[in-house]
């Protein structure tokens, strides 16, 4: 192994004190649309703002817990940091807890130096982590119908588009690129979703530039493109949230509503751009019981099988 690799992954290391594994997305030598220079993590504030390896940091559940669903998470940040504690790590050890397997993503920003198109790696990424994880599904007692996606803010705008988009960006000719990259169900906190009026404008800016052309805001408006392929979805945003406002929430729903796709929607009055797994306001804090319910309700979290 490379050097430069072996730092990149010592770092993964030290961050995977509450993961039970890093795993790499790609191999060495295989991963697209890069420009093949060095890159390592920069850290700090508990955020990600710079990615040398992309992978997936795994919390698994206890086998005497395990229901057989997992959940691929994919961390906010404005596509320029990852909050991969508040909006990953905490948020997995939670699922954990009630008997789903959980997986967070640390997926490539598109501001990055070695990023040949900017607005194709976030979701190469995702795409590739759904795969991984499908692949490991018989080992880790994964049922293959039952792993879903969740993300947060900028993250949501990832996993809306791993829902919806149509394009294979993952393919690189390995035994992998044969597993589906669908999610079987889909969670939104705050979710950015669109890139046109009611847009977060960092968002935008980040993924598409500052001058996007008229065919890069509507590909990416995931509403949009919402179809038959679209899974089950749980939505929580808040009212007052003034960085991502509650319309995009509102225009996936109704475009999930006009495809048929059974899903629920959650707006909250107080909480802003700030939901999170613990201490938010009022009603707000019952986003987890709903999430978890409806989990149930939706036949995504069954019982462990008595061992």
């Amino acid at each position: 192994m490379r050097p430069w690799a072996m730092v990149a992954l010592l770092m993964a290391s030290m961050m995977c004190l509450q993961a039970q594994e890093f795993i790499p997305l790609w191999p060495e030598g295989g991963m697209p649309n890069s420009r093949g220079t060095v890159q390592t993590d920069s850290i700090s504030n508990e955020r990600i703002h710079r990615v040398g390896v992309p992978g997936i940091y795994v919390f698994r559940t206890s086998d005497q817990e395990n229901s057989g669903s997992a959940v691929v998470i994919f961390p906010g940040g404005g596509y320029t940091r990852l909050a991969y504690v508040v909006s990953g790590f905490q948020l997995a050890k939670w699922f954990n807890t009630m008997g789903m397997n959980a997986f967070v993503v640390k997926y490539r920003l598109p501001q990055s130096p070695d990023v040949i198109t900017p607005h194709e790696v976030p979701f190469q990424d995702a795409q590739r982590a759904m795969r991984l994880v499908r692949s490991k599904a018989m080992e880790w007692g994964i049922l293959a119908h039952r792993i879903g996606a969740m993300g947060i803010s900028a993250g949501g705008h990832v996993a809306a588009g791993l829902a919806t988009l149509q394009d294979d960006l993952a393919r690189i000719g390995d035994t992998l690129d044969g597993l589906a990259i669908k999610p079987d169900f889909l969670l939104l906190l705050s979710p950015v979703i669109t890139m046109k009026e009611y847009t977060h404008a960092g968002s935008r800016r980040n993924l598409l530039g500052n001058e996007p052309e008229e065919k890069r805001i509507e590909q990416f408006s995931m509403e949009m493109h919402v179809g038959k392929q679209n899974p089950p979805t749980f939505l929580v945003h808040a009212f007052d949230d003034k960085s991502v406002p509650v319309k995009n929430s509102l225009a996936f729903y109704d475009a999930l509503v006009s495809a048929g796709i059974p899903s629920s929607l959650h707006v909250f009055p107080f909480g802003g751009h700030s939901i999170a797994l613990r201490g938010n306001p009022g009603s707000t804090a019952s986003w987890t019981m709903l999430c978890e319910d409806w989990l149930k309700e939706m036949g995504f979290l069954l019982l462990p099988q008595k061992k």
